[in-house]
């Protein structure tokens, strides 16, 4: 009987340090709006891809299908959520072509379940063709670089987060 009682009080001994510990661990917080952190760029043959790091405090990033209703309705400033601008360098200052189509994007729903809502995470978009601009064989080297920013859905606007320079080999 001793025995059963010491190892059900180093149970609840041990169930109560581990309740401790986890209590103890800090959950992360973030602004309510989503806020850009970093990016990266790589390339490929034929595509390339862009990778947004990113944090949201109320966890409301993305749209699904369903969002299609004003203000995300088509056509509307907001049914996209991720906006992507496109810049060359020409003659030592950065200039915005004006591109047949927008590097706009519907960002899917990333909704958090539990207490904590806070997000933390990246968004990897494929360019595709790349180059975005394709140039004649022999032409000089493009230099470019991409402006990125997002909206979550109480239309936050995050910050703007510029990527490096990318180098177009042709």
């Amino acid at each position: 009987m001793n025995g059963a009682r010491g190892t059900v009080k180093v149970s609840l001994m041990m169930a109560l340090l581990a309740l401790g510990w986890v209590g103890c661990l800090k959950t992360e917080e973030f602004p309510n709006e989503p806020r850009i952190t970093g990016s990266s760029f790589a390339q490929f043959a034929d595509s390339a891809s862009l990778t947004v790091f990113f944090t949201d405090g109320d966890g409301d990033v993305g749209l699904d299908d369903a969002d299609d209703q004003p203000p995300f309705d088509v056509g509307s400033d907001w049914y996209f959520n991720l906006f992507v601008e496109y810049e060359e360098l020409q003659n030592g200052e950065w200039v915005r072509p004006n591109l047949l189509l927008p590097l706009y994007y519907r960002i899917p729903r990333l909704s958090p379940t539990g207490r904590n809502r806070s997000l933390r995470g990246e968004i990897s978009v494929a360019l595709k063709p790349w180059p975005i601009i394709p140039r004649p064989p022999g032409s000089p080297d493009d230099t470019v670089r991409f402006s990125v920013h997002m909206v979550d859905r109480s239309l936050n606007v995050s910050n703007s987060e510029t990527t490096p320079e990318v180098i177009i080999a042709h």
